[in-house]
C-alpha cells in the first residue's frame, strides 16, 4: 500500500512519518551514545585504559558501516517499514544485553548486536523521509529527522549517568534499550510506503526498479560529490563521534565533575546547542540551496571554520560557566552540517538509488568518525599520558580538532561541484 500526494505536494500523513521516524531515531542515539557516560564505571569495573576502551568504538563502527550497504540495497527493493522495524527490535534488544556482560569480552559482543540493527536503521528512513517531503522542504524535514542525534545523545547521557549513579551501569542498559521495543511497533502498525521517486517528478511516478548493487557503487563511484560530501562528513565526524565519547570522560577528569553531574553538564550542551544547530542548518539549507546546490555544501564549510576554536577556547575555559557557553556554540555549529548535507546525497542519484547511497555514504562517515575518531582520541590520550597526566585526554581533544579544519576544507571544495553533480528527473 502506498501513500497518496497531498494538495501541498507533501506525500499525505508525511507529519505523521516524520514524528516516528524521529522517535525511532532517538532511540538509535539514546542506545548508540549511552556507552560515552558509561564508560566512567566500565572503564573502573573492567580494568582499562583508554585505548582499550575505545575498542566499543572500533568494533561498533566496521559491523554498523560494513552490514548497512546491503541492507540499504534491500530496501531499494523491498518494504522500508518492515526492514526500520525490524533494526529497531533488534538494536534496544541487544541494548538491553549490554546490560548483562560479566566480562569486556561480553559487553563488545553485545555492541557488535546494537550496531548490527543500527544498521537497518537510518539510510530506509532517509529514502523514505525523500519520498514523503518535496526537494523544496527536504533539508528541514532531514534536519527534524536528525534532531534524533542530539535529542537522543542528551537522553543518553542524562539518563545514562542518573541511571548509573541511582542503580548501575547494567541496569541503565537494560532500562533503555527495553524502553525502545514499543517504537518497533509503532513503526510496522502504523507508517505507509509512498511512492518511491513520487515527489521527484510532476507526474508522480513510480521510479524505475531498483538498479544492481554494482551499478549504484559504479555511479557513486564516479560522482566527485558524493567523495566529497562523505569525506567531509567523515572528518566531522572524527570529533563529533569522539567527543561524544570522551568529553563525558573529560568533563570528569579536567573539571571534578561526578557522574551525575556531567550528565547535567553536558547533556544540556548537546541538547541546546545540537538541536539549535540542526534545526537550523537544515533552514538555511533550504532558503539558500533549493536553486543554487553548492550552498547545502557552502553552510558546513563555514560552520566547521567556527566550531574549531569554539571547542579550543571550551578546553581551556577557566570556569564551567564560560565552558558551557563555547561548548554549546562549537555543538550548534558542529551539527549543522546534517539537513544540508544528507539532503544533498540524496538529491546526487536518481530516488532508486537513495537507501544505497545513503548507506554508502554513512560507511563512510560511520566506519571513519565512530571507528577512527573513537580510538584515535584514546590512543592519542594513552601516548602524551607521560607528559600532560590527567590532562591527557584534553590536549588529546585539542589536536584533533584540525580534523574540523579538513572537512571544512572539503566542504568548500564540495561546494563548487555540486551544481553539475545534481540529479535531475527526466521531463
Amino acid at each position: 500500500m502506498v501513500e497518496a500526494r497531498s494538495s501541498t505536494g507533501t506525500a499525505s500523513g508525511g507529519g505523521r512519518v516524520l514524528a516516528i521516524l524521529l522517535l525511532a531515531y532517538i532511540f538509535n542515539f539514546i542506545d548508540r551514545q549511552i556507552i560515552g557516560i558509561l564508560a566512567v564505571p566500565i572503564r573502573a569495573e573492567f580494568d582499562l585504559d583508554d585505548k582499550t576502551l575505545s575498542y566499543l568504538g572500533v568494533v561498533f563502527a566496521i559491523f554498523y558501516s560494513t552490514i548497512a550497504i546491503p541492507i540499504a540495497w534491500l530496501a531499494d527493493r523491498r518494504s522500508r517499514i518492515n526492514i526500520i522495524a525490524a533494526s529497531i527490535a533488534v538494536w534496544s534488544l541487544f541494548t538491553a544485553a549490554c546490560g548483562l556482560a560479566q566480562s569486556y569480552g561480553q559487553l563488545v559482543v553485545a555492541r557488535m548486536g546494537v550496531a548490527f540493527g543500527e544498521a537497518g536503521g537510518i539510510a530506509p528512513s532517509y529514502s523514505l523521509i525523500a519520498d514523503y517531503f518535496p526537494k523544496s522542504r527536504r533539508a528541514r524535514a532531514m534536519a527534524f529527522f536528525s534532531l534524533g542525534i542530539p535529542i537522543g545523545s542528551a537522553l543518553g547521557i542524562f539518563f545514562g549517568g542518573w541511571l548509573a549513579t541511582q542503580l548501575s551501569w547494567r541496569s541503565a542498559f537494560i532500562i533503555v534499550g527495553l524502553a525502545g521495543v514499543p517504537t518497533a511497533l509503532l513503526v510496522k502498525l502504523v507508517l505507509k510506503e509512498p511512492v518511491r521517486g513520487g515527489l521527484d517528478n510532476d507526474a508522480g511516478k513510480v521510479s524505475e526498479p531498483a538498479p544492481p548493487l554494482g551499478t549504484v557503487m559504479r555511479a557513486l563511484a564516479a560522482n566527485p560529490s558524493f567523495w566529497l560530501l562523505s569525506f567531509g562528513a567523515a572528518s566531522g565526524s572524527i570529533l563529533g563521534y569522539g567527543l561524544i565519547f570522551w568529553l563525558p570522560s573529560f568533563f570528569n577528569r579536567s573539571f571534578g565533575l561526578p557522574l551525575t553531574d556531567v550528565g547535567w553538564f553536558y547533556g544540556s550542551i548537546v541538547l541546546v546547542g545540537g538541536v539549535a544547530g540542526t534545526w537550523l542548518g537544515g533552514w538555511f539549507g533550504d532558503r539558500l540551496g533549493t536553486n543554487r546546490p553548492g550552498r547545502y555544501a557552502l553552510i558546513p564549510a563555514v560552520c566547521f571554520l567556527i566550531t574549531a576554536p569554539s571547542f579550543a577556547f571550551g578546553l581551556f575555559a577557566p570556569n564551567l560557566y564560560v565552558a558551557w557557553l563555547l561548548f554549546a556554540l562549537g555543538q550548534m555549529m558542529a551539527l549543522a552540517w546534517l539537513g544540508p548535507v544528507i539532503s544533498a546525497v540524496q538529491h546526487i542519484v536518481p530516488p532508486n538509488m537513495r537507501a544505497t547511497a545513503g548507506a554508502s555514504f554513512l560507511f563512510i562517515n560511520n566506519l571513519i568518525g565512530i571507528g577512527f575518531g573513537i580510538y584515535f582520541l584514546g590512543w592519542l590520550s594513552d601516548r602524551m599520558k607521560a607528559e600532560h597526566g590527567e590532562d591527557s585526554l584534553q590536549y588529546s581533544i585539542l589536536y584533533g580538532l584540525a580534523f574540523y579544519l579538513l572537512s571544512s576544507l572539503l566542504y568548500f571544495l564540495a561546494a563548487r561541484r555540486l551544481e553539475r553533480d545534481w540529479y535531475r528527473a527526466p521531463a
